[in-house]
């Protein structure tokens, strides 16, 4: 018996990592040593403290039924409390705070309660696929926005014609930027708020690395900006903050009535997270934050190792302020599939094509911090022989 699939998701382009552990799979299968710098997830392990608390959160049976959709209410003022101490953002917690199963789920559901077909959706590329994945489901059009180094990586506003911008729902962003790692500007934001008001769409910012910074640098929050609350919502992510990726746990936060249309998908499409994980989330959201500093610690090193070790290679390799991702121009001559493939074949490391998280972003690779600075360091070794 043969299936045919929806139109929806014969649309879908090939989800990238999936494509990526593929190759990887088959290198290990030659036997090769991979040393795996192409997925953003954290090597690292969640906090004794945070496991701690689910260890015993997991045995009370209060929490072996089903949750709340939007979220224990002890989470939702454990996420709200966190907003206050490291933006000055006010937010109630009945109201402007939802809990959400990772941001994944959340960005590509959002859509569903805002667009029809027919309404765009502005897209930053390269970027995150399912900014673009959740709005196909919606049955939108995605118009992109070039993310480009002579404009800092953010997208030229000024380039978009009037008339689409009259057609959209929603504006996605996200700083600091995954894949480029580039930083926004308040003046930049104050932008996005002005333009989003005159036409009225939605503002959409994607705060899953936050507090992946370096050097002194502090990621401020979309919601910071003047006005940014009457048109936005901010989705965080416990994931790389806190080494929780496979936890699946974050919130979203913003304008009551963005959030109340994300509890009422979310309602619809599933049945809340696991109330021990979020008792954990609680633990990790409440404490000192520690352990972020010990995390940004070690992930400082590790950049200085990869960046230095690059230059040395002759590649013009610059050194983020934020994310764990380092944007790496690929040789002259090169593309970026053939210069990935090069240093897969050649020297066991699996990096990502900038061109998979769209067309600008040929000519680079993405590389990311995920493994032991003696790791970093080998790979560096057999990028110079390669090279």
């Amino acid at each position: 018996m043969e299936f045919q699939l929806s139109k929806r998701i014969q649309a879908l382009p090939p989800y990238l990592f999936v494509e990526l552990d593929r190759k990887k799979a088959d290198a290990v299968a030659r036997g090769v040593d991979v040393i795996d710098l192409g997925i953003g997830d954290p090597d690292l392990p969640t906090p004794d403290f945070i496991v701690e608390k689910m260890r015993e959160a997991v045995a009370n049976p209060a929490y072996h039924r089903y949750p709340s959709s939007q979220g224990m209410e002890r989470f939702r003022e454990s996420a709200a409390a966190w907003m206050k101490r490291r933006f000055g953002v006010e937010c109630d917690p009945g109201s402007q705070i939802c809990c959400i199963i990772g941001s994944k789920e959340a960005i590509a559901h959002f859509p569903l309660a805002f667009v029809d077909p027919g309404d765009v959706v502005l897209v930053p590329t390269p970027g995150y696929p399912v900014y673009h994945i959740g709005t196909l489901f919606a049955g939108g059009e995605t118009y992109y926005m070039p993310l480009l180094p002579e404009n800092g990586f953010l997208p030229d506003l000024d380039s978009i014609p009037a008339d689409v911008f009259r057609r959209t729902k929603i504006m996605w962003l996200n700083y600091p930027n995954n894949p480029t790692a580039a930083l926004a500007t308040q003046t930049f934001f104050e932008k996005v708020v002005a333009l989003a008001r005159e036409y009225g769409f939605i503002v959409c910012h994607d705060a899953a690395y936050s507090e992946m910074t370096f050097d002194g640098y502090s990621a401020p929050s979309f919601l910071e900006t003047p006005g940014a609350i009457e048109v936005g919502l901010e989705f965080h992510s416990l994931s790389k903050t806190y080494n929780m990726t496979g936890w699946r746990i974050g919130f979203v936060a913003g304008n009551p009535e963005l959030v109340a249309a994300m509890k009422k998908v979310k309602s619809n499409v599933d049945s809340g997270q696991f109330e021990a994980v979020q008792e954990a989330a609680c633990a990790a959201l409440d404490s000192d934050q520690s352990c972020v500093e010990e995390m940004r610690a070690i992930y400082t090193e590790r950049r200085d190792t990869l960046v230095e070790g690059l230059r040395s290679a002759g590649l013009d390799a610059p050194s983020p302020k934020a994310t764990f991702y380092v944007w790496v121009p690929v040789p002259e001559g090169q593309t970026s599939a053939g210069f990935s493939s090069l240093l897969l074949e050649e020297a066991g490391i699996v990096s990502t094509p900038g061109n998979g998280f769209g067309e600008p972003g040929e000519g680079f690779v993405r590389m990311a911090l995920t493994v032991p600075r003696e790791r970093l360091e080998e790979a560096v070794e057999r990028v110079r022989r390669v090279l």
